[in-house]
């Protein structure tokens, strides 16, 4: 892609930086933001509240690229405040988009909204895909499937739309790295519960390469599951980092281990604990092709690209 206009709303994060990173060169770029920085190069940042229907609409006129990325993580307690704000902060953004495209005269060509693959249940029997995977009702499914709702529900005649149901993603920018990569340093790096649950992971490359394969294919429209097609248990996701680091043990924790930490650092087990076994199934039925399918060869490559004190004793 190149001389498009992109937008991004909430796009200062690990994924949003990724995308800026590799569009931010060749393409004009906006991002939505409740934090503005100072434009530089070809980035522009423009204040929006992620539910208010004000002036930033103006800057989805005539976009090429539309990429909703908002949302309240939810590396949190799951108390009853911070379950509404999960909700909303994504319901909220999603239907404010879909407002605003609505009152455009050219609005964006391509609409993509980040989900999530955790949609799917705890699996340890079987692949979860876009055509058979099951979903059940648990607070994290009910979060993926509200905001899932907001969009589908959003008609826009001119504007293509496409979800992206992402897994586990992993980069040398941030993300689920920095906790994994601390705990590898201070020899903590065994499995987490049983190392048997599935770990459906993503390079934060190919979350970028199908966000342009989608807009340079424009027969393509609903949801994907953008998780590598080799999926890993969390005992082989672990061994994969420490491997890549050089480092030879790690300690294992155990259930109980990871309820107490979770309490005390103020986040759910769960998030350790469910199994996530997720196929990208649609996209690679429709020619998508992974720059990473295998999980060493990513781990290496995000090793590779980090200050040799991330992830050493110095």
């Amino acid at each position: 892609m190149k001389n498009t206009k992109i937008v991004i709303a909430a796009g200062t994060g690990f994924i949003g930086t990724g995308l800026v990173d590799y569009f931010g060169n060749d393409n004009d770029i906006v991002i939505l933001t409740r934090q503005p920085r100072k434009d530089h190069h070809r980035i522009t940042y423009v204040q929006w509240d992620g539910k208010t229907l004000d002036n930033w609409s103006h800057y989805l006129e005539k976009a090429d690229l539309l990429i909703n990325l908002a949302g309240k993580s939810v590396n949190c307690r799951y108390t009853e405040e911070n379950k509404k704000e999960i909700f909303d902060s994504r319901t909220n953004a999603t239907q404010v988009l879909g407002a605003a495209i609505q009152t455009l005269q050219h609005p964006p060509a391509l609409w993509i909204n980040a989900a999530s693959a955790t949609i799917y249940r705890h699996a340890e029997d079987r692949p979860m895909d876009e055509f058979t995977g099951e979903i059940e009702d648990d607070f994290s499914v009910q979060v993926c499937k509200r905001w899932e709702e907001s969009f589908n529900e959003t008609v826009t005649p001119r504007t293509r739309k496409a979800l992206l149901r992402i897994g586990i993603t992993i980069g040398h920018q941030g993300g689920v790295m920095v906790p994994y990569m601390n705990l590898m340093k201070f020899g903590l790096g065994g499995h987490q519960g049983s190392g048997h649950q599935k770990f459906s992971w993503v390079h934060i490359a190919d979350i970028c390469g199908m966000v342009e394969w989608l807009y340079d294919n424009k027969e393509l429209d609903g949801t994907f599951n953008c998780t590598a097609p080799h999926p890993v248990t969390n005992r082989e996701f672990v061994r994969a980092l420490r491997k890549a680091g050089k480092h030879y043990f790690g300690l294992p924790a155990f259930p109980w281990m990871l309820k107490i930490g979770a309490w005390i650092i103020g986040t759910e087990a769960e998030l350790l604990l469910k199994s996530r076994w997720v196929l990208p199934t649609r996209a690679l039925q429709a020619g998508y092709v992974f720059r990473y399918p295998e999980l060493q060869p990513a781990m290496n490559q995000i090793i590779g690209q980090l200050p040799r004190r991330r992830y050493h004793l110095v």
